[in-house]
């Protein structure tokens, strides 16, 4: 199967996967972090095709959402798929590297990690990510506030934990975004 064979089935994959998800974990967020991590790959040299599989599976075992063991799902697709069992390794090692609550300060050891956690975690800043926080909050029950204290708690540090040049200079432009609808945020609610 060509890569992008592959790539296109990963997509199918992915839409039918979250098909019922729309707390911002959604298979929309998959493939932004898909486009987020192809663009900063296009600038590194890196094995492309490890970067485009595990930033498109990286939440199809997350544990928010799915009560999975050892990556049971994007291990069936990719061996499912005929990826090589030293290529699924390489890409089930990235897919580990992403989450935030898990890899706080860790940086991936390889420049596939790197890309995709930086792609994800651009996912969480900006316009998209203030959406995604309140779609999150609210369908777990929280106020406007208590989603609030997210941005103290995650969004504000995530610019300076940026790995790659080409995703911390999106990440500050992002950044100033967070600041300034935070300051209207608290306008509003005072």
């Amino acid at each position: 199967m060509s890569t992008m064979d592959l790539i296109s089935q990963a997509e199918a994959y992915i839409r039918e996967h979250f098909a019922h998800n729309s707390d911002g974990h959604d298979a929309e967020h998959s493939l932004r972090v898909y486009r987020n991590a192809m663009a900063i790959a296009s600038e590194e040299e890196c094995d492309m095709e490890v970067v485009a599989l595990a930033s498109l599976l990286h939440d199809a075992d997350d544990k928010k959402l799915f009560d999975t063991k050892g990556n049971s799902n994007a291990r069936q697709f990719l061996s499912s798929h005929g990826v090589p069992e030293d290529k699924c390794e390489r890409i089930i090692e990235v897919i580990n590297g992403v989450s935030y609550s898990s890899n706080k300060d860790s940086i991936p050891s390889t420049i596939e990690g790197k890309i995709v956690q930086d792609a994800d975690r651009l996912d969480a800043i900006g316009a998209v990510g203030i959406a995604r926080t309140f779609m999150y909050g609210g369908s777990h029950g929280r106020s406007i506030e208590d989603t609030r204290e997210h941005f103290e708690e995650k969004l504000l540090l995530i610019k300076d934990k940026m790995n790659t040049a080409a995703a911390k200079k999106i990440a500050s432009v992002r950044h100033e975004y967070l600041l300034s609808f935070l300051e209207e945020l608290e306008v509003e609610l005072s």
